[in-house]
């Protein structure tokens, strides 16, 4: 069965989303298309939109169409209100991360959605490759046996000469609510285990352009006694890794090492077993028909066509957000941060 959707924010992700995901699913029909920016709905309509399915507000294009679902993607403070909107309608919802600005806006959007009996997923998108669930596989089956040690590395370089305007410079938090948000989340995804504690430092050369630090260091331990200890930057000199990073996850008996992400599609990911005493061998990785946002988006159909909840539920996200949130705090207070999901 196809499902109808209404996409809220076609800025530039948004059209990304439009152009490349919404519009080449098999699960959804597009029914329409709303921003607040007549520019935007003019961008989106060369993009092939027609005119009479763009609407400026939520509620109006809710009250015009049938529709089973909503994406969101907006800038980030608007995720919240308008997954509010749509819920109060009757309507699924599945938003871009981050969650929401706030762990306390999120949990209202979860509150009201289990009210409704609706579904809330956010789009972590990043879970959705053959090395993550590969490496999920593996640390279940205990392959190499109690987790102790994570080891995780992001490197990428944004160039510091780019137009002064550039909005990636003027982020709030651009690697830790930008980006790390995806590597806290995939912690828990693949180690199966909630942080109890971080302690994060970030920085900001003098040379860089960005207004606040797009580099940073933590160490987060779990409840089930796995320390990771992570470190990320957007201005980093050394090789870049693929986006989800380089991992290595040490157990009693051997080392997990994965990657994952490519620029496009799965061309990254890698898998490799590396027993004490033994050579590494490559793991054996599933052929995934859906990944990335094209994975969130099946699973959302499949969520909604069964009724059960998906992996990345806004009340399951909400300790990714959490985790987020804590990093943040201790970057900024220097101490030692417990995650709080209330």
């Amino acid at each position: 069965m196809t499902l109808k959707i209404v996409q809220v924010g076609v800025g530039g992700w948004g059209q990304d989303w439009y152009k490349n995901i919404i519009t080449k699913s098999e699960d959804f029909e597009l029914v329409a298309v709303v921003d607040v920016e007549p520019s935007m709905l003019a961008c989106v309509q060369e993009l092939g939109a027609k005119v009479e399915h763009c609407y400026s507000s939520v509620e109006q294009a809710l009250e015009s169409v049938e529709s089973d679902a909503v994406l969101v993607t907006t800038t980030l403070p608007y995720h919240v209100p308008v997954a509010l909107a749509a819920l109060n309608a009757g309507r699924h919802v599945l938003t871009e991360k981050p969650f929401a600005p706030s762990v306390e806006e999120a949990r209202q959007a979860v509150e009201l959605a289990a009210q409704k009996g609706l579904i809330l997923m956010v789009s972590q998108n990043y879970r959705f490759f053959p090395a993550v669930r590969t490496a999920q596989a593996l640390v279940r089956e205990n392959r190499v046996g109690a987790i102790h040690t994570v080891n995780i590395d992001f490197r990428r370089y944004v160039p510091q000469n780019l137009d002064s305007k550039n909005r990636h410079y003027h982020l709030k938090q651009p690697l830790l609510m930008d980006m790390s948000i995806h590597h806290f989340d995939l912690m828990r995804g693949v180690l199966g285990q909630e942080p109890v504690e971080i302690s994060c430092t970030t920085w900001n050369p003098g040379w860089s352009s960005f207004k606040e630090p797009p580099a940073g260091a933590a160490t987060i331990k779990f409840d089930g006694g796995a320390v990771v200890n992570y470190r990320g930057s957007w201005i980093s000199s050394g090789p870049p890794t693929p986006w989800a990073g380089e991992w290595h996850i040490e157990g009693e008996t051997g080392e997990i090492i994965w990657t994952s992400r490519d620029n496009v599609g799965a061309g990254a990911d890698r898998v490799s077993i590396h027993d004490i005493g033994k050579r590494p061998r490559n793991a054996p990785m599933p052929l995934l028909e859906h990944i990335d946002r094209a994975g969130s988006l099946h699973a959302f159909a499949e969520a909604i066509q069964s009724g059960m909840e998906p992996e990345t539920t806004g009340s399951d996200n909400l300790g990714s957000l959490a985790l987020t949130a804590a990093a943040i705090q201790s970057a900024a207070t220097g101490l030692p941060v417990r995650p709080g999901k209330k």
